[in-house]
């Protein structure tokens, strides 16, 4: 009896040894190798210490001409431990503040005014202008290349959302019923913005970065 026991275990086991080998080598035939091979590796990473971030030229008005930069992308905890939960709403979730109520609505100081998530130069104080919206605005940008748009269809119409180039922040909207030479008015959010005061010293001329 022990005898016809250890036989018949080792059918079994011989058994299931050829369903096993039948097995892999049906799904092989089943499965292109080049999509084996991939199931095998396992994806890239595609945090921003593995890709490679994409360089972007925006104008520099420290530089004064056009500089390559990185475009800057963070996470949503990243950018509420950066921001206030105001300009978090509005420069990340696409929010827009109540008019008359911005720090730049009525502000006419000389310098440059700049995204308030990663400070790309924005608008010119030269090109501001007061539209009697409520909202600062500006006739043209500092340079096409530091913004750019997008379509937006919200709120049941038509408008053209303005972005930051680098980190892709919600700026405000871009109008046509501006004022010569453009005919444009970029209707922007204080909260997406920060100042940069220029202050003349002897021949040069410097900035100080009004944050906030």
């Amino acid at each position: 009896m022990e005898t016809m026991d250890t036989v018949t275990m080792g059918r079994g086991e011989f058994l299931r040894t050829a369903l096993l080998l039948v097995g892999g080598a049906l799904m092989d035939l089943a499965i292109p190798r080049g999509r084996a091979r991939a199931a095998e590796v396992p994806p890239a990473r595609k945090d921003g210490n593995a890709m490679e971030k994409k360089r972007i030229k925006v104008y520099s008005t420290a530089r004064e001409g056009y500089v390559m930069t990185e475009k800057i992308i963070k996470t949503e905890t990243e950018w509420r431990r950066q921001l206030t939960p105001e300009q978090f709403q509005i420069t990340r979730k696409k929010g827009t503040e109540r008019a008359f109520t911005g720090k730049y609505a009525n502000h006419h100081e000389k310098g440059v005014y700049r995204c308030v998530c990663c400070e790309t130069d924005l608008f010119r104080s030269e090109t501001k202008y007061e539209s009697g919206t409520g909202w600062p605005s500006f006739f043209a940008p500092i340079a096409r290349e530091n913004i750019r748009t997008e379509n937006d269809s919200s709120w049941f119409t038509k408008r053209t959302e303005v972005l930051c180039a680098r980190c892709d922040a919600h700026l405000g909207h871009v109008f046509d019923d501006g004022p010569k030479p453009t005919g444009l008015r970029y209707c922007m959010n204080s909260a997406a913005l920060t100042f940069a005061k220029v202050e003349r010293v002897g021949a040069t001329e410097t900035a100080t970065f009004a944050l906030g």
